[in-house]
């Protein structure tokens, strides 16, 4: 198998890209750079700069690399901006996505791993989410993913692909420090952020009906999620022109933490112990969000390896290298 790795170069992307390599998996690259960083990339592993929407491009390099596979990371991910720029995010997460699979169909590419979100089940009142739990996302980027999952496995039944969407919880951590997250959208770098600034870590809403009040989520390392792609990336390859059709499947640790446990791991890992800030509830946030990670585990025989702790303390780790000034204050 050689598999294309859309997004390759960012985050999690790069995680997935180091993963599969280092499992012996042929891997190329295709990332835009807009977020992505090369040099997050091993050296053996092919880059190549464009886009999923330039068809010719994606043409040409299904072709060079006698790609059999398909990974699909790249795409739009903050759900503030998606409220703000939906026509940006359809385009992106939707129109990108069609011009891929249809490159994909032509060069008889058969698996196709999409990324996709938690965010599609809005704030559904359950104990834990499983892949059963109705659907009802409350944001743009939310409503793409959805539709995304809904394109990818009508293409796989049409064209005999062999099609997997992942259903990411949050994501946190990094497996060195050199591949943690540049960016400051999701809870734990927001924290960082603050208290490098010397300023409060922000708690939003403190009245929920949870144990402590805040707001309870599943996270998940960036390194077992990786891990993850990587059992699933072989699954389809093993049901590519035989048995094809579609898993879906969630990937998070099937345990809740509060925002409030998250602040006292993070004041405890980077020795700022600045109390936290209860400001109002955003709109959108729900009471809880945990996963069932029993398909996952049962189907594929994978689970989550690390705790909450070693998601702060490697964070952190990637952090201060990004921002040297958060370890000298």
């Amino acid at each position: 198998m050689t598999w294309l790795i859309t997004g390759g170069a960012g985050y999690i992307g790069a995680h997935v890209v180091r993963s599969m390599a280092g499992a012996g998996e042929r891997v190329v690259v295709l990332d835009d750079l807009s977020t992505g960083v090369a040099r997050r990339l091993p050296a053996a592993v092919p880059l190549v700069e464009g886009s999923v929407a330039d068809r010719a491009l994606l043409d040409e390099v299904l072709e060079r690399h006698a790609v059999t596979g398909v990974v699909h990371l790249a795409g739009k991910k903050q759900v503030g901006e998606s409220v703000e720029r939906p026509l940006l995010y359809y385009r992106e997460n939707l129109a990108g996505l069609t011009t891929l699979l249809e490159a994909v169909v032509a060069a008889g590419v058969r698996s196709f791993l999409f990324s996709s979100s938690a965010s599609v089940y809005g704030v559904p009142d359950v104990e834990l989410i499983t892949e059963e739990t109705p659907c009802a996302p409350i944001s743009p980027y939310g409503e793409t993913k959805l539709a995304g999952e809904w394109l990818v496995r009508a293409t796989g039944r049409t064209h005999g692909l062999s099609t997997a969407c992942l259903r990411y919880f949050n994501v946190a951590g990094a497996a060195t420090p050199e591949l943690a997250d540049t960016g400051a959208y999701n809870v734990i770098p927001m924290f960082f952020e603050r208290l490098t600034r010397g300023e409060a870590p922000r708690i939003f809403g403190d009245d929920y009906a949870t144990p402590d009040g805040t707001g309870v989520r599943d996270y998940i390392h960036v390194a077992d999620l990786a891990e993850a792609h990587l059992a699933v990336a072989r699954s389809l390859a093993a049901r590519a022109g035989g048995d094809a059709g579609d898993l879906t499947v969630n990937i998070g640790r099937g345990e809740g933490v509060s925002v409030r446990e998250i602040a006292d791991l993070v004041s405890e890992v980077t020795g700022r112990h600045t109390p936290a800030v209860v400001e109002a509830r955003r709109p959108g946030d729900g009471a809880k969000a945990v996963a069932s990670a029993a398909r996952m585990s049962g189907d594929l025989g994978w689970t989550a390896r690390h705790d909450v702790r070693e998601m702060i303390e490697s964070a952190w780790a990637g952090w201060c290298l990004q921002h040297p000034e958060a370890r000298a204050n």
